[in-house]
């Protein structure tokens, strides 16, 4: 599981690897930035968030990864001209909040540097650089221009006393007064170039070893954030995307794409026409080297037919192939990377320079040691350069690695950026939600958080799978059985859940449709009393940014309180087959983990500390401590891990200031003390502990999961210390606080009238009485038996009339006497 607490102090996440990184910036700091030039600053704080934005594991514009959703991704991957990978997560999972910094990286290795260039030229020079753009100054000062990628921009230095500034568009209107400094983006035909200039894929190129004639001090830098509609290095061939299956509007994308674990990376091929679930990554571990040969082999097994336009062979030409190379004379270069069959260096370099042009890149195998004597290269990997004028020779560069054969290439005299770019890239996500801190007492258990846990576990988590069957469906049963006995929600969830429970256990059927199951959650009939809200609000569990705690942190909630109810209502589970099994609800709670639960590391690590010690639990009261034991145990290995909120640190629970009893010394060692854990636990998690705050609003009778737009509410960042009332009677036992008056005779009522009210009118009166008539709400699977046990029962009358009548007449012909 991700990272989770509880509410006393941060539930923990029964999953993710152990990291040792902290919280950490995306966006990569510049190196001095006292000294960065004007364009620089405006160009990072332009891909900064907005702001009020709600945090994300990935955002477009700021990360080099394509940030797609359910409206996007089959546009994107569907006859695409460059193959994607395409990370499918959840941004609740502690491991894909782990693995984020990787994915970025891995993103921002295989889109290449942005270099940026500074000129400071005469007004006279600017004005020749392009025909089309004349700036006007009075009186005449210096013009920076900067060439940004595939981008030029030109920034008027103002002098005191402030020049008068405009640029003049031939037919356009002139641009005066423009704000200050000036930022002027100037866009034109990419087949436009200034005299004795190259030409660029959007304005003028202007090479990094040639100054334009009138313009002094050169200065060269590479820009930190993307700069949009810029040609990266291998996304011409291969694209690194993301799409969040945590939110609600990419719930059918995800289960159309068949993801039941987090992370799942998919392989999309170039110019795929009909429908795919796209090809799983194979390969040992998902470390970035890793995952960016596996991306390289993919590329290499598409065929001629598929193969991306704009990427190269990857594959090895033979010695006399490179012999011929040499022989023969052209208007670019060649390099040739001789490498082992085992390195993958030649290949990079060939990707990474898919957006230049008058270069040519292949790689050839260096098994041949008289073919390496007779070029002269001593050692592996090594670099062959064969240039215009026919001259040859190896390359010496610093290392033999990817980055420094890459380097040298592009700053070759002539290489330059090929015309044309890349369809633009998903804009800055500015979209801001309006949310709210709700302070919350760390002492109490919320509704609200195990109410939006149970939503996102019915109609999110569970939905990922279409059917079930077999073991599946038979952990379901199970589980929602000790929720309908256990759970200590208000009476419509309850209900509900029973209502589930007994569908579930009558159902005759081998193998179930998922959408028969939500249809039920869901109370398409409408029935009165029963509703689970179809909206998230967290409470006791909700983070200081949107992707941390939140449902983790419920299931861990959840999960202990049917501990608790189990133990303190041993009755609870009698009659349905669980009964008189100490270990019944972990056992539960452990297929459950191991079969639905998302983060598929979690779930793994949940279950080898199950097979440890699962089976030393005799009693129930074993249970909820065993539970509270592996749970610090999971806080302990993720203290420090990127899904640990700061705000709520993963250290043992309770602590002492919400348990004072529960800690003491033993020869000046702090341990704890069971016997008062386990009261605590049972008070904590009891229903008596279970508070209605902030439950109210949490949505309509039944009405339906979210509409596709629907958001979820997120949070700001908490205050530094959220005020708690951490008061002396959350610590006493049970039996001595007073008595809570019970859900059913304090919820029903609004309740009641909550359903009333929506229903508006005789209609809904009709069908509340159907539905009455009825006894429980039927599924579309159940309309389906019923149809077709009425299209057979009618059959059968049929065929049984015929038969009587057929039958009567032959019996009146046989006894019929005619008189005389």
């Amino acid at each position: 599981m991700a990272a989770a607490r509880t509410a006393a102090s941060a539930a923990r996440s029964p999953g993710a690897p152990a990291a040792a990184a902290a919280a950490r910036t995306r966006r990569p700091p510049s190196a001095r930035p006292a000294r960065l030039p004007p364009l620089l600053v405006l160009l990072a704080a332009a891909a900064g968030p907005g702001a009020g934005g709600a945090a994300r594991l990935y955002r477009a514009g700021e990360d080099a990864v394509w940030v797609l959703d359910s409206g996007s991704v089959r546009g994107a991957t569907a006859n695409s001209s460059a193959a994607w990978l395409v990370q499918f997560y959840s941004s609740w999972c502690g491991h894909c909040i782990g693995y984020a910094p990787t994915w970025r990286a891995l993103a921002a290795d295989v889109r290449g540097p942005y270099p940026l260039a500074l000129w400071r030229c005469s007004a006279s020079a600017a004005a020749g650089l392009h025909p089309g753009f004349i700036p006007r100054m009075t009186p005449p000062a210096p013009v920076e221009i900067w060439e940004v990628g595939c981008q030029v921009r030109m920034t008027g230095t103002p002098l005191p006393p402030p020049p008068s500034l405009s640029w003049g568009h031939r037919g356009l209107p002139r641009l005066s007064s423009p704000p200050d400094p000036l930022v002027e983006s100037l866009k034109a035909s990419a087949t436009t170039s200034a005299p004795g200039l190259y030409p660029s894929c959007v304005l003028t190129f202007i090479s990094s070893s040639v100054t334009p004639p009138g313009c002094l001090e050169s200065r060269f830098f590479e820009a930190p954030v993307p700069v949009p509609g810029c040609f990266p290095y291998w996304a011409a061939a291969i694209r690194v995307a993301a799409l969040d299956c945590a939110e609600e509007k990419n719930q059918e994308v995800c289960r159309a794409y068949d993801i039941h674990f987090y992370p799942t990376f998919r392989y999309f091929k170039a110019f795929t026409k009909d429908f795919t679930t796209g090809e799983n990554f194979k390969g040992p571990d998902r470390e970035l080297q890793t995952v960016r040969r596996t991306m390289i082999n993919f590329l290499q097994n598409h065929t001629d037919g598929n193969r991306p336009p704009a990427c190269p062979s990857l594959d090895p030409i033979r010695p006399s192939d490179v012999l011929s190379l040499i022989d023969k004379r052209g208007d670019r270069y060649v390099a040739v990377l001789l490498e082992d069959d085992s390195s993958y260096v030649g290949r990079e370099v060939i990707l990474d320079l898919i957006p230049y042009e008058s270069i040519e890149v292949r790689r050839a195998l260096g098994s041949d040691t008289a073919f390496l004597q007779k070029l002269g290269v001593p050692s592996l990997p090594s670099c062959y350069l064969i240039y215009p004028n026919g001259s040859h020779g190896p390359v010496t560069v610093g290392k033999p690695l990817r980055s420094f054969f890459s380097s040298y290439l592009r700053s070759l005299p002539g290489v330059r950026k090929k015309p044309g770019s890349l369809p633009g890239r998903p804009s800055r996500d500015e979209s801001s939600e309006a949310v709210v801190w709700r302070d919350f007492d760390r002492s109490k258990l919320y509704t609200a958080d195990l109410e939006s846990g149970l939503h996102h576990l019915l109609r999110v988590e569970l939905a990922a799978h279409r059917s079930l069957a077999g073991a599946e469906l038979k952990t379901l049963k199970d589980f929602i059985t000790v929720l309908a006995k256990l759970f200590p929600g208000r009476p419509p969830v309850r209900k509900l859940l029973e209502m589930l429970q007994e569908w579930l256990a009558s159902l005759p059927l081998d193998r179930i449709p998922y959408d028969a199951v939500l249809d039920l959650v869901n109370n398409k009939m409408r029935i009165s009393g029963i509703f689970l809200t179809n909206h998230i609000k967290w409470v006791g569990c909700q983070g200081s940014r949107p992707e941390l705690r939140g449902y983790s942190c419920s299931l861990w909630k959840l999960f202990h309180t049917l501990t608790v109810g189990a133990g303190t209502h041993p009755k609870a589970l009698d009659g349905t087959g669980l009964e008189d099994d100490p270990q019944a609800v972990l056992q539960t709670i452990r297929r459950y983990v191991h079969v639905f639960f998302g983060c598929k590391e979690c779930g793994e690590h949940f279950e080898e500390m199950a097979k440890e010690s699962i089976d030393s639990v005799k009693t129930p009261d074993q249970a909820i401590l065993w539970l509270w034991k592996k749970h610090n145990l999971v806080n302990s290995r993720l203290a420090g891990h990127p899904s640990e909120d700061p705000k709520f640190p993963k250290v043992p629970w309770p602590s002492p200031d919400l348990c004072p009893a529960c800690h003491e010394e033993i020869k000046g060692l702090g341990t704890w003390n069971e016997g008062q854990v386990l009261l605590f636990l049972k008070q904590h998690y009891g229903r008596d502990n279970l508070v209605d705050t902030h439950s109210a609003d949490l949505g309509g009778p039944g009405e339906g999961a979210p509409a596709p737009g629907e958001k979820q509410e997120g949070s700001q960042a908490p205050p530094e210390q959220p005020p708690a009332d951490h008061g002396a009677e959350s610590l006493r036992p049970p039996s001595l606080l007073p008595p809570r008056a019970h859900l059913s005779e304090r919820s029903q009522p609004g309740l009641d009238l909550l359903l009333g009210s929506r229903a508006g009118g005789e209609g809904r009166r009709g069908a509340e009485a159907a539905a009455a008539f009825l006894g429980m709400g039927f599924s579309s699977l159940d309309m389906s038996l019923c149809v077709v046990l009425y299209v057979a029962s009618s059959l059968f009358l049929m065929v049984m009339y015929f038969f009587f009548r057929v039958r009567s007449k032959r019996w009146k012909v046989k006894h019929h006497h005619p008189s005389v």
